[in-house]
């Protein structure tokens, strides 16, 4: 099977890739590249904006995989106007000229933060999703705009993908755990702006496998998929990213606990991806951190602008 990962050489992609690899499968990427480039050698780059795509370049593909797009918070309230263009108008476009080409399926980078702010429950793929930030929205437009083009011929798999943290060979520091991670090695403190609130964590080992099960799963299926390693507020995962640094780092660490207020809150069920998908996650926080640990040679420069994400962007934007 000959996959395109749009955006594969990003944070996701870079360990994903040698996964599929190692399952027998043909990968090309399509990517700008802004934060180097990580992937194995013989991975095809194509190195071009994903609207210079033709649907002709696109027939040779059984499936597509889109990681491309704007991938936070701060990215997208820097500048709206081209977060939209990334995260709803590409995937849109790509998931057009994917279906002109007979391409079978698609498999989309979405997020949890597409629920924005949610009670104190669970929330499923039947739940509201009401995001009020430029992230959240263009995202939900994103897997609106390929969903309504699924049919028996055309498959489309949307993964609302927690907050995704860990190591990747392209490394990112901009990550709740790995941010806490970053300044627990630096400055020996770890910050929570708001314990109470919750948050789906994934560890990217664990998105690996959903990317892997999608790739994989009976060609009729499509859907929206929430997947996490689990949900967590943030405090836990502050006292427990603390704990795993004291007793395999033998270093101690304080927490700095404020009380900002913050709209976004969510916690998902995962339940229809185990059920579908047969998705299940194996890592918790303490894995995620031990994961870390063990590269931490690999990354420990630790002021490296490659590894926030915003920081490239502004200066991208500048040129």
């Amino acid at each position: 099977m000959k996959i395109l990962i749009a955006g594969g050489g990003g944070y996701i992609g870079s360990a994903l890739i040698p996964k599929l690899l190692e399952r027998g499968y043909s990968i090309d990427v399509v990517d700008l590249f802004w934060f180097g480039d990580h992937l194995p050698e013989n991975v095809v780059r194509i190195k071009k904006d994903i609207f210079d795509l033709k649907s002709q370049e696109m027939e040779k593909y059984d499936q597509v995989i889109f990681l491309a797009g704007l991938s936070n918070d701060p990215m997208a309230e820097f500048s709206p106007g081209k977060n939209f263009i990334s995260n709803a108008a590409a995937p849109a476009y790509l998931g057009y000229i994917a279906k002109q080409a007979g391409v079978k399926r698609y498999i989309y980078a979405s997020s949890c933060s597409v629920y924005g702010y949610t009670e104190d429950k669970l929330y499923d793929e039947q739940s509201p999703a009401i995001s009020n930030y430029p992230y959240g929205i263009s995202k939900l437009q994103g897997e609106q705009a390929v969903m309504q083009m699924a049919d028996k011929n055309f498959s489309f798999i949307s993964l609302r993908q927690g907050t995704v943290s860990g190591y990747s060979p392209r490394m990112r520091l901009d990550l709740i755990v790995n941010t806490m991670f970053k300044t627990a090695m630096s400055d020996k403190v770890i910050t929570i702006n708001n314990p109470a609130i919750w948050r789906p964590i994934l560890c990217i080992h664990d998105a690996v496998t959903a990317y892997t099960r999608a790739v994989e799963a009976n060609e009729g299926i499509s859907g929206i998929f929430n997947v996490a390693s689990g949900n967590f507020t943030v405090g836990e995962v502050g006292d427990l990213v603390k704990t795993c640094i004291q007793e395999n780092m033998n270093m101690e660490v304080k927490l700095n606990i404020k009380h900002n207020q913050d709209y976004r809150n969510y916690k998902v069920s995962i339940q229809k991806a185990r059920n579908v998908l047969s998705y299940k996650p194996r890592y918790d926080i303490d894995a995620i951190v031990k994961d870390l640990i063990e590269n931490y040679e690999k990354f420990k420069d630790l002021k490296n602008p490659y590894y926030f994400n915003i920081q490239i962007f502004k200066k991208l934007d500048k040129i």
